[in-house]
């Protein structure tokens, strides 16, 4: 168990950080967020391995600690309230409100009280938010992460940046990162176009391919109009256990 007295960075390392021997096809690299939108855990199931890249700086106003449910005013945020002074990397985030958990599922319970399949999960969804203890901003998406992945059917492996060795400008750390966790395949979100460079990727050995977010089939959800940018909590309980088939064919 990782011990919460100590940031990201002096935890879980690993001398194999890709866990295995048999080396991964395809490596996707992403900042954690908090539950996140059904994208973010379409991005997982497509990778063989899925680096949390926490090495990265926080953002304010951002993914890595809020994110928005379904409610019958519309859609509404939740957000983790933090420290982060002096632009801080996202595994060094603290949580200033160590409460903030309880009232995040509050709101939720009252949001989805109705949903079809809130009964089904409700009570591993409260157990999870009970465990959501941790003083690190990281950890706490991270425990979120895995568990919606448990119940999208998701087996990829996650690992932590900060079990690489790390060092250059933003493509070169990725690029790099790849090259230790043995990928031949980089997968990004279509915004890292913007920085992205395929030359540092491809004397790597690593070809990098973007996944394209369109197309996404909408789903019975509560309280229309449909809004597709909500955290996957609101996929999972209004759909069970066909929620995998709302989203993206492999």
């Amino acid at each position: 168990m990782l011990e919460a007295s100590e940031p990201a960075s002096a935890r879980g390392r690993s001398p194999n950080p890709a866990g295995t021997n048999v080396r991964p096809r395809t490596v996707a690299i992403v900042q954690s967020s908090y539950i996140p939108w059904k994208g973010y855990f379409d991005l997982i199931r497509r990778a063989d391995h899925f680096v949390l890249y926490d090495d990265a700086q926080f953002t304010r106003r951002d993914w890595r600690s809020r994110n928005r449910i379904k409610t019958k005013d519309g859609p509404q945020w939740l957000s983790i309230p933090v420290e982060a002074r002096d632009r801080p990397r996202i595994r060094d985030v603290r949580i200033a409100d160590p409460s903030w958990h309880r009232h995040h599922w509050k709101r939720i319970a009252a949001a989805y009280a109705r949903a079809p399949y809130f009964g089904t999960y409700r009570a591993e969804m409260e157990e999870l938010y009970g465990r959501a203890t941790s003083p690190w901003l990281s950890e706490i998406n991270r425990l979120f992460i895995e568990a919606i992945c448990g119940w999208l059917g998701i087996m990829t492996p996650l690992s932590w940046s900060s079990e690489y060795e790390l060092s250059g400008g933003r493509s070169e750390r990725l690029a790099d990162l790849c090259r230790q966790a043995g990928a031949c395949e980089y997968l990004s979100g279509p915004s890292a176009r913007a920085y992205i460079d395929a030359d540092l990727f491809a004397r790597a050995g690593v070809t990098v391919r973007y996944i394209d977010y369109s197309g996404y089939p909408e789903y019975p959800q509560q309280h229309p109009p449909f809004e597709h940018a909500v955290s996957a909590l609101d996929l999972i309980v209004n759909t069970g256990p066909a929620a995998s088939q709302y989203l993206l064919p492999l």
